[in-house]
């Protein structure tokens, strides 16, 4: 299965609830009040947002032709034009290459959002390119997360290490730093603790690891990824301002495409945010870790 393909399976879901709303414009040659209420009502049970969807539903009423390929082309080219107006790139983490001294990137996120099981693919995707990777266990306070990241470094052939439960994650920040230097590790992968956005001392904490790498590396941490849960809908974007005001993001990683119906969030989230997404996840193979590209996403969103 191509990367297209194993993009539009992932998004089947979304797809299919956008149906609803093209069909409901389905033969209509001219679309009435009642018709474009209950297609914006549809775009946003897709979770696209308030703004979002009432801008496409609009341009669907200017645009569209006759039947179902009328509107769903209208819905198509109207997302294709708002989405190149970004001025922003996407995601390319996957194929650049790593900076001449070590790479130093946060992983982000919240419980459960698939923070390690991120941190693990994309340590494989780099290892499989003949990169050497370095796994930091900055989630001192589980040791379950430590134990998953140290079988993602084994799988994947990457470098690991960790200290104590209860460690420092500032400290094993620092440490990784070093040693990743020391040893010519191009990359260095640091998984922190997951942690809601509304617990002010765990935000502390994060503003504390931020700071440390500064010190231990100049331009250190090059990329801050907060990893999303995207069956969380709109709920993504309160998460993703918060860690954002807390840590200046460079970019998002959003998971679990494939188990919601709600996918449309990701251009709300993009929309609202400004802030690059960098991957997404669309399954539970490595292949299914993808880099964001914009017009790809909106082909396979709405078919």
């Amino acid at each position: 299965m191509g990367l297209f393909d194993a993009l539009k399976k992932g998004l089947n879901r979304t797809r299919e609830a956008l149906g609803q709303a093209v069909a409901i414009a389905l033969n209509q040659r001219v679309l009435g009040n009642q018709e474009l209420e209950d297609l914006e009502g549809s775009l946003l049970a897709a979770d696209l947002g308030p703004a979002l969807a009432s801008e496409l539903s609009a341009a669907v009423k200017r645009q569209s032709g006759d039947g179902e390929e009328g509107v769903r082309s209208a819905l198509r080219d109207a997302l294709m034009t708002r989405v190149k107006q970004w001025q922003f790139q996407d995601g390319d983490l996957l194929s650049a290459k790593p900076l001449a001294s070590t790479e130093v990137t946060l992983i982000l996120g919240v419980n459960g959002s698939g923070k390690t099981t991120t941190t693990g693919k994309l340590a494989g995707a780099w290892t499989a390119q003949g990169q050497k990777v370095l796994l930091a266990a900055g989630d001192t306070f589980r040791a379950a997360a430590v134990e998953q990241l140290r079988l993602w470094s084994e799988r994947t052939k990457s470098g690991f290490l960790a200290q104590g439960q209860g460690a420092d994650p500032a400290a094993v920040a620092f440490d990784a730093i070093k040693h990743a230097q020391a040893q010519g590790y191009q990359r260095l992968l640091i998984d922190t603790a997951g942690r809601l956005q509304t617990k002010h001392n765990l935000m502390e904490e994060l503003k504390k690891v931020h700071r440390v790498a500064a010190k231990a590396m100049d331009g250190a941490p090059h990329r801050v990824l907060l990893v999303l849960d995207g069956t969380q809908g709109q709920n993504m974007l309160s998460q993703a301002k918060l860690f954002n005001d807390a840590v200046p993001l460079t970019g998002l990683v959003i998971t679990k495409l494939d188990g919601t119906a709600k996918a449309g969030a990701v251009l709300a989230v993009l929309e609202s945010m400004k802030i690059p997404i960098q991957l997404i996840g669309v399954g539970e193979g490595p292949e299914d870790l993808q880099e964001f590209k914009r017009e790809d996403f909106v082909r396979a969103l709405v078919g």
